[in-house]
């Protein structure tokens, strides 16, 4: 059974980008379509999954110049396994690192919400600022 072949439109579609966002990507290297005899490009399969790992390295953080380094790297083959694993190793890092400072920004704001509940409620003094309601949570 032949391959599926999708035209840009077709493609950009199936993966949630547009045919300029797709253009770019082949620009800076990070995708290579396939041309037909007439030197129409087309994607694949294959390339619905590897755009879909892109968008989640750069669903990380992961800059552009990063992903075109763990392309490179992905191109030169299997001897570069080691290195792409520890270029993802620290994307998970960074990300990781990043969802603990948003959920530390989020806890501040959910505590400035309960102090406005409290303020409208009046369970927290007028008097009571909102740096020294935040010292009752910290460590």
């Amino acid at each position: 059974m032949a391959e599926q072949h999708y035209r840009i439109g077709e493609f950009a579609k199936l993966v949630g980008l547009s045919s300029y966002t797709l253009r770019y990507y082949e620009d800076q290297g990070l995708i290579r379509p396939q041309r037909d005899g007439n030197g129409v490009r087309y994607y694949t399969t294959q390339d619905i999954r590897w755009v879909g790992f892109i968008l989640h390295l750069k669903g990380t953080g992961m800059r552009l110049n990063e992903l075109k380094r763990y392309v490179r790297l992905r191109a030169a083959g299997d001897s570069t396994i080691a290195e792409r694993r520890a270029m993802l190793q620290q994307v998970k890092v960074d990300a990781e690192a990043d969802i603990a400072e948003l959920q530390m920004h989020l806890q501040v704001l959910g505590h400035k919400i309960d102090w406005y509940d409290g303020k409208i409620d009046h369970s927290i003094p007028d008097a009571e600022s909102f740096h020294d309601y935040l010292q009752k949570f910290q460590d």
